[in-house]
C-alpha cells in the first residue's frame, strides 16, 4: 500500500500502552474520514506507521478496534459530566457546567464526537451498549443531584436526568454541525438558561445553595 502523507515512520519501539494510544489515534483519523465500513485495517496500520501484524497484536479485528476507541470517548464524556457536577455546589452553575461539558466535548474532539453520538453501528449490540452507557451514566449522575435536592421520586429524577442529557447532547451536536455560528460560551449559556428555568421550578427539599 502506498504510504499516505500522514503515515508515521516505522521501526520505533514503544511501550505497549503508548503503542495502543498511537494505534487508537490513527484509527480515529481513519474512522472519522471514511466511516466504519469503508475504513481498512491496512490504512490504519499505514497511518500509524506499523505493520498489520503489530496492529493485530493489539486488536484482533476492526470491530474490536472501534469498540476500544468508543470506550475511550464514552469514558471521556462521562468523566467530563462527573467533573462538571462536582465543580460547584450551586445548582444553577452545575446545570451550566453540565451543559458545557457536552459543548466542550463536541468542540475539542473534532469529528470524533460522531463516533459516540452518531455512530453508523448503533444496531450492533456492543456498540449500542456503549452508547447507551454514556446516556445512562451521565443521566444517573444528574438524577442523583435532582433527587437529593427536590421532592422527586427516583423514577421522576431519572427521567429528568435523561431529558437534560438529551437536551445537552442534541443542542451541542446541532451547534457544532451548524458551524458554531454562536460562540460556544454563549450557546452553552443559552441552553443552560433554558434548562435551569425548567429544573429550578421543582420544589426543593434542602436549603438553596
Amino acid at each position: 500500500m502506498t504510504a499516505t502523507p500522514d503515515a508515521k515512520p516505522r521501526g520505533t519501539r514503544l511501550p505497549r500502552m503508548a503503542r495502543r494510544r498511537q494505534l487508537l489515534s490513527a484509527a480515529q483519523e481513519v474512522f472519522v474520514e471514511n466511516g466504519y465500513h469503508a475504513a481498512a485495517m491496512d490504512e490504519i496500520a499505514e497511518r500509524a506507521g506499523v505493520s498489520k501484524p503489530v496492529l493485530y497484536q493489539h486488536f484482533p479485528g476492526k470491530q474490536e478496534l472501534y469498540l476500544a476507541l468508543l470506550d475511550v470517548h464514552v469514558d471521556d464524556m462521562i468523566a467530563r459530566c462527573r467533573d462538571a457536577l462536582a465543580s460547584t455546589t450551586d445548582n444553577k452553575q452545575r446545570v451550566q457546567a453540565a451543559i458545557g461539558a457536552f459543548f466542550d466535548f463536541v468542540s475539542t474532539q473534532g469529528e470524533a464526537f460522531r463516533l459516540v453520538f452518531e455512530s453508523d453501528l448503533r444496531n450492533v449490540a456492543p456498540v449500542r451498549q456503549r452508547i447507551e452507557r454514556n446516556l445512562r451514566e451521565s443521566a444517573e449522575m444528574i438524577s442523583q443531584v435532582i433527587q437529593e435536592d427536590t421532592g422527586c421520586s427516583s423514577d421522576e429524577a431519572r427521567l429528568l436526568g435523561v431529558g437534560l442529557v438529551g437536551m445537552a447532547e442534541v443542542s451541542a451536536r446541532y451547534w457544532i454541525s451548524s458551524g458554531g455560528s454562536i460562540p460556544k460560551d454563549a450557546a452553552t449559556q443559552l441552553i443552560a438558561r433554558l434548562s435551569w428555568r425548567g429544573i429550578s421550578g421543582f420544589p426543593r427539599t434542602t436549603a438553596e445553595h
